[in-house]
């Protein structure tokens, strides 16, 4: 049987990609080799290929006021720019659904948000999936 810290992290991933699939982004795909990165897609606006490292967000707001995502690898050293473009933070066992979060990697060893005065570091994903999203951009491409 999967150890839970290994089945919460699976279950992040999968919940990340939902999130990435229905905010449009493409070719969403997971890594099957060893890779700093966990998940790979097409950027919707550019077409640009990005990488993401999925964490499970750890929830600190009683004693910290904040989220917090850890930002390191394995090895205890930060994820460069190098290794990863951005990290989703997925947040679980809160409400009926989790919530997930976007933001650019920095090269930090942890990342604390959302927080009004950061500004738009942490972009909140809708995991609502829109039809009709997808259906008015597949026909402006057909014109």
């Amino acid at each position: 049987m999967a150890h839970l810290k290994e089945t919460i992290g699976k279950y992040s991933e999968l919940i990340a990609r939902a999130a990435l699939m229905a905010s449009g982004w493409q070719a969403v795909s997971k890594a099957e080799t060893e890779e700093p990165f966990d998940i790979s897609a097409r950027d919707p606006g550019t077409g640009e290929w990005k990488t993401f490292q999925v964490k499970t967000i750890r929830d600190r707001r009683e004693d910290r006021g904040f989220l917090t995502v850890e930002g390191r690898k394995g090895d205890g050293r930060p994820y460069t720019p190098e290794d990863v473009d951005f990290f989703i933070g997925v947040l679980i066992g809160e409400g009926d659904f989790p919530r997930v979060w976007m933001f650019d990697n920095r090269g930090i060893t942890d990342y604390w948000g959302p927080s009004e005065r950061e500004g738009k570091r942490w972009v909140e994903m809708d995991l609502n999936f829109m039809r009709e999203d997808f259906a008015e951009n597949n026909e402006a491409e057909a014109v």
